[in-house]
């Protein structure tokens, strides 16, 4: 895959709207709030996050402004996962961190726990990587793990993503010093693999 060795030009308007089979991955507005908090007040899902869980809806809202606030600097950029029949959200996924001078950025994804074993966040990632390796132009993507959270990595590992390193108690969360594993796939190898 040709990759231009100056710095990446990343603009987010319009906003990109992904389409897969199934999904559609769109803008976050203040309207997903209600659907954005039952994310992020779920226990399943933040326990895998190593986050702490929402509160209330003044706090996702002020989390959406902060999304937003990265997709107008071109710093980061989320979409709402939704089911193409409903545009209901019911997960995330996006490039939360952009280094740009590096032609990288760090991929991240979560779903609603009643919407795993479909199939859906494999087709939600894949349209992700698609799009930042072809149109932003990435020379690599990663993505920071606990570990122990073996689903993501089997996710991971099923596009091509390899290890890179694993940090031995790097991340102070809940009373407990936890490992981070950093997992990364190279525009180089996707291409090869397609």
């Amino acid at each position: 895959m040709e990759h231009n060795k100056k710095m990446l030009n990343i603009n987010f308007k319009p906003f990109p709207e992904l389409i897969t089979a199934r999904l559609c991955l769109r803008q976050m507005t203040i309207d997903d709030a209600k659907d954005f908090f039952a994310i992020r007040s779920n226990q399943t899902i933040m326990a895998r996050l190593d986050k702490k869980v929402a509160g209330s809806i003044e706090e996702v809202i002020l989390l959406l402004k902060k999304i937003e606030c990265a997709i107008e600097s071109n710093s980061g950029i989320n979409w709402a996962l939704c089911l193409k029949e409903n545009n209901k959200q019911i997960g995330i996924v996006g490039f939360h961190n952009i280094y740009i001078e590096n032609h990288r950025a760090e991929i991240g994804y979560t779903l609603l726990p009643e919407f795993h074993r479909k199939g859906l966040m494999k087709e939600a990632v894949n349209a992700l990587i698609h799009y930042g390796f072809n149109q932003l132009k990435f020379h690599s993507i990663e993505a920071k793990v606990n570990p122990v959270n073996q689903a993501s990595i089997n996710l991971l590992k099923g596009f091509g993503f390899v290890k890179e390193a694993h940090f031995k108690q790097n991340f102070y969360f809940n009373g407990d010093f936890l490992d981070t594993a950093i997992y990364s796939l190279l525009a180089d190898s996707y291409a090869k693999a397609k």
